[in-house]
């Protein structure tokens, strides 16, 4: 039987990623679905430190860092230079954080995705500003502790919905994926990278000095969240989605808050708001 996953590894060992960090991981699979011919566009976040100091690199493929605000727009000129060189074969993908995705560079994909550019936009999301110091994000889950909102009940905002701002542009693609779920993951980018357009796709990226959880739980983190439906794994192509599993029953989203220390804070009432937040939007998901 033929592997799913590919063999060849491009993300090389001696990066300077936190022990058990979920974007290193997710990172690794994302370039086993994209292959060799790709070019990684990275505006600040930990991978620009975790990516190495030039002029070496962790990483097996080109890599160009790029102003915070600037990801999207960079990655649409190297997108434009391979085309004039004759180049329809380079793979271009932007990888940024939460805090350039839904913040400080939102403005940069939202117009990419207007023009219909050729290029791969991929967050990893760990759900706050971790390469500073874990301050919040518009991804922020509410009530999770964080350096700026370090008192209970935490983070008194809901993340936005960027699923919903993503579908809103009507890209060619979109999808959701975390390490967990290793194979779906390498197929989504290896079926964006055959899709021509704007293609998005959102992984959830466990952190464990921001979420405060022992690292080597990454992985079951990671499943959890999919697995109490707190982060559904879908696919949306011609404005359809598709949900990729579908829990015969949804686990407590205890088990996916209880091992996070950022969520220490949250009183018995909130918990149960989060459990009932989350089986109202399952319903709409599963319908």
């Amino acid at each position: 039987m033929k592997p799913s996953i590919p063999a060849e590894e491009l993300l090389r060992p001696g990066h300077q990623a936190c022990q058990g960090c979920g974007a290193t991981i997710a990172m690794r699979y994302a370039l086993k679905g994209l292959g060799p011919k790709t070019i990684l566009v990275v505006p600040a976040c930990c991978w620009t430190v975790i990516a190495g100091s030039a002029p070496r690199s962790s990483v097996g493929v080109p890599l160009l860092h790029s102003p915070f605000a600037a990801a999207a727009a960079t990655a649409t000129g190297v997108k434009q230079a391979l085309v004039q060189k004759g180049d329809l074969e380079t793979q271009v993908m932007v990888w940024a954080g939460d805090g350039s995705t839904y913040d400080i560079g939102l403005q940069a994909w939202s117009g990419a995705a207007d023009r219909g550019e050729d290029i791969l936009y991929a967050c990893y999301d760990n759900e706050a500003y971790m390469n500073t110091g874990i301050q919040r994000s518009g991804a922020t889950p509410r009530g999770a502790w964080t350096m700026t909102t370090p008192d209970a009940p935490g983070s008194q905002r809901p993340p936005k919905d960027i699923g919903a701002i993503v579908r809103a542009h009507r890209p060619a693609y979109f999808a959701t994926a975390t390490p967990a779920f290793s194979e779906d993951m390498v197929r989504k980018f290896q079926k964006a990278r055959a899709i021509k357009g704007f293609r998005f796709i959102h992984v959830l990226s466990p952190c464990p000095p921001g979420w405060k959880y022992d690292p080597g739980e990454t992985v079951s983190l990671s499943r959890l969240a999919v697995q109490t439906g707190i982060f559904p794994l879908y696919e949306v192509e011609d404005e359809r989605l598709r949900l990729n599993m579908r829990p015969a029953k949804l686990k407590p989203v205890e088990e996916f808050l209880a091992p996070q220390g950022r969520f220490k804070k949250l009183t018995p009432d909130q918990r149960r708001a989060i459990q009932q937040d989350v089986e109202r939007r399952w319903e709409a998901w599963a319908a």
